[in-house]
């Protein structure tokens, strides 16, 4: 079959690889529709996160056909089109009947935090992932869920990711009728964000980043404000000022390990690797909320360290929030909301790609050309 085969930092390509069998009796394989490339993939793709391996296919956005199940699934039959959550959990862990699927104890179970993710470094469990025509999907009774009849398929390869991360970020932002929420961050999942916070109740939306284009994409889709902090001497004091010298009520930090915007940080996280990823964002999260304010963290920063102003978090009163969605605890509610228009995903796909172009792909996200705000790759049998 086709596969994303990883190289090396900022080096993939595609190529033959074997077709995924049945490995254990819960196991499903899923023919792959629909794949998407994430903003997280980046950060293995630039060399950003432990253990990412040669020889690893990414993608952990994906929706397909099942077409060959294990002998003890039950919930799927061959032929359901299914969504496929981005973590793998077993469902009857400590965790997972938490709700904590993210976390699940035994999809990674060498791993003290993070549960398996599909595609995603061997510090998440050194899963293939879904950026190839099949793939091993395990637990396969508890993750996938059948696709409602009728729902386009750009939709519903969203919901694997970008609408749980972006709704679940807002979620736990505890957000009051009439808060005042900044978002850092305008890739797609601080777009999706800034559109599910108005859900909670929020009475402004400020969105920032650096790129004009997603400004201008964040300001329409979801009716907010949206700033551009390279036109701040301060994105903390611009903060401030617009809420008369408050601060803001809750912060989402949506851009992680590779946030721009402070010298010091770019060095030591993303060039020299000294900490795991540029903590910028969660200095100006901590730096802009009001005393007493909620900060959640959606952004993905690789193990184990990161300089972030911990004093402060102490000293104003901080409530942090932060862990991987969710997905199959929030997926009855979003399909709901998709199928009834509250949330329109589809518009953030600007880039249909073939599989075979999956490099082109990676370098039209990364260096963000053409506008793209999110690309989906297309495997030869869904065109």
């Amino acid at each position: 079959m086709l596969a994303m085969n990883y190289r090396g930092p900022q080096r993939v390509r595609i190529d033959e690889k074997p077709e995924p069998k049945i490995l254990h009796p819960q196991d499903a394989i899923v023919r792959v529709t629909r794949s998407c490339i994430c903003g997280s993939d980046l950060h293995l793709y630039n060399g950003n996160v432990p253990d990412t391996r040669v020889g690893m296919t990414f993608g952990h956005e994906f929706i397909g056909e099942v077409t060959e199940i294990g002998s003890e699934v039950q919930k799927l039959k061959v032929g359901d089109m299914v969504i496929v959550p981005f973590n793998i959990a077993c469902g009857k862990c400590h965790f997972c009947k938490q709700g904590l699927f993210g976390n699940c104890h035994e999809s990674n179970s060498q791993a003290t935090a993070v549960g398996g993710i599909f595609g995603y470094s061997h510090t998440a469990g050194g899963y293939d992932g879904g950026q190839a025509e099949y793939v091993r999907v395990p637990y396969a009774d508890v993750g996938p869920t059948v696709i409602p009849p009728g729902m386009d398929p750009d939709d519903a390869v969203l919901l694997t990711d970008v609408v749980p991360t972006g709704y679940q970020a807002a979620e736990m932002g505890g957000i009051q009728k009439g808060d005042t929420v900044v978002i850092f961050g305008a890739g797609p999942i601080g777009i999706m964000a800034a559109r599910c916070s108005w859900l909670f109740g929020a009475g402004r939306v400020i969105v920032i980043d650096k790129l004009e284009y997603r400004l201008e994409f964040v300001r329409n889709y979801a009716n907010c404000e949206a700033y551009n902090y390279e036109e701040m001497d301060d994105p903390v004091v611009f903060v401030k000022k617009t809420t008369d010298w408050m601060g803001a009520d809750v912060c989402i930090d949506a851009v992680g390990a590779e946030a721009s915007g402070n010298l010091m940080q770019t060095i030591t996280g993303r060039k020299l690797l000294l900490q795991a990823g540029s903590a910028t964002a969660v200095h100006w999260a901590v730096n802009s909320l009001k005393k007493g304010g909620i900060l959640s963290i959606v952004g993905v920063y690789g193990p184990t360290d990161n300089l972030v102003p911990i004093g402060n978090v102490v000293n104003k009163g901080i409530t942090i929030r932060a862990n991987q969605a969710s997905v199959k605890r929030l997926l009855p509610k979003l399909i709901d909301h998709v199928q009834n228009g509250v949330i329109n995903p589809k518009p953030l796909i600007t880039h249909r790609v073939p599989l075979e172009d999956v490099a082109d792909a990676y370098h039209i996200f990364s260096e963000k050309l053409d506008n793209c705000i999110k690309p989906v790759l297309i495997p030869p049998s869904a065109r």
